[in-house]
């Protein structure tokens, strides 16, 4: 399965974001806490050179808690700032204001050298597509600042926000990268939703789906499909999957997109249960 997906305005984010990084004393980048690694942008990492970086570990409530403190003691070691959280719910953000405090103290420390008090803390906002960077600042807010939706691409422009006195945030569009050198980055990607469905075989990525968890997480088919794991070929699930479901086309046979469709909602919404797809070890492999 081959998958690149890099829209024109994309290129224009990533213009935008070189030319606002010199605005900003911190970089607070979400990730997705299913694949913390794969749901990361290269470029940022290059544009924020010398600036304070925190990472959001977002939705951690859809991933598996035993590799949520994983990925939160790999990033720490990267020299990161990590803070987990469900962005929906709000878990999580009130500790916000404390480590941006702390990722920044030596900005701090050189403003008050220098006489200046009550500067406030300009952080931007970054991620990739359907991150839930919009949720995280509504919900940082406690007011609705920007404009959300559950697909990815719909930020478009840039937007300064005021927090409170002490912190203001400038939200940037999602942006991935011109091409995925890994194709299981994209597939990852595709699974959890951050790569526009018009482009994808979505009968495909739910084979690929199924044959993770049934490798990962055996019984979940089972518990929530009454599905038959020990069968050798995912399709053969996935009939199994179109018939107890009852998802049938004109004629008998089994549809296999509303069956695949029905995998892959269950699979982003938390519905089947909380799954990582990637670990610091790398000891969970996807393809």
């Amino acid at each position: 399965m081959n998958i690149q997906w890099y829209p024109g305005h994309m290129t224009k984010a990533r213009r935008m974001m070189q030319e606002d990084i010199r605005l900003v004393d911190l970089i607070i980048e979400l990730v997705d806490a299913r694949i913390p690694l794969s749901s990361r942008n290269p470029d940022i990492d290059e544009l924020g050179r010398n600036k304070a970086r925190m990472i959001l570990l977002n939705k951690a409530d859809l991933a598996d808690e035993r590799f949520n403190k994983q990925w939160m003691d790999y990033f720490t070691g990267q020299g990161c700032s990590v803070v987990k959280i469900n962005s929906r719910s709000g878990e999580g953000i009130k500790s916000i204001n404390t480590v941006v405090q702390e990722a920044c103290k030596e900005k701090i420390e050189r403003d008050r050298r220098k006489g200046i008090k009550n500067r406030p803390i300009r952080a931007m906002v970054a991620g990739i597509p359907n991150v839930g960077k919009s949720t995280f600042i509504n919900s940082y807010a406690g007011k609705s600042c920007t404009k959300t939706g559950n697909r990815p691409g719909v930020t478009k422009g840039k937007q300064w926000i005021r927090m409170n006195r002490n912190i203001e945030l400038l939200d940037t569009p999602g942006i991935l990268w011109p091409k995925f050198e890994d194709q299981a980055v994209g597939i990852k990607l595709a699974m959890i939703g951050s790569i526009n469905e018009e482009i994808l075989n979505v009968e495909e990525l739910a084979l690929l789906t199924i044959d993770f968890l049934r490798r990962y997480y055996p019984g979940t088919l089972e518990e929530k499909f009454e599905a038959d794991e020990s069968l050798e070929k995912p399709v053969d699930i996935l009939t199994g999957i179109a018939d107890r479901r009852k998802c049938v086309v004109k004629g008998g046979g089994p549809d296999y997109a509303r069956a695949a469709a029905l995998v892959m909602e269950g699979f982003r919404n938390g519905k089947l249960g909380r799954f990582t797809l990637e670990d610091p070890e790398g000891t969970v492999r996807i393809g």
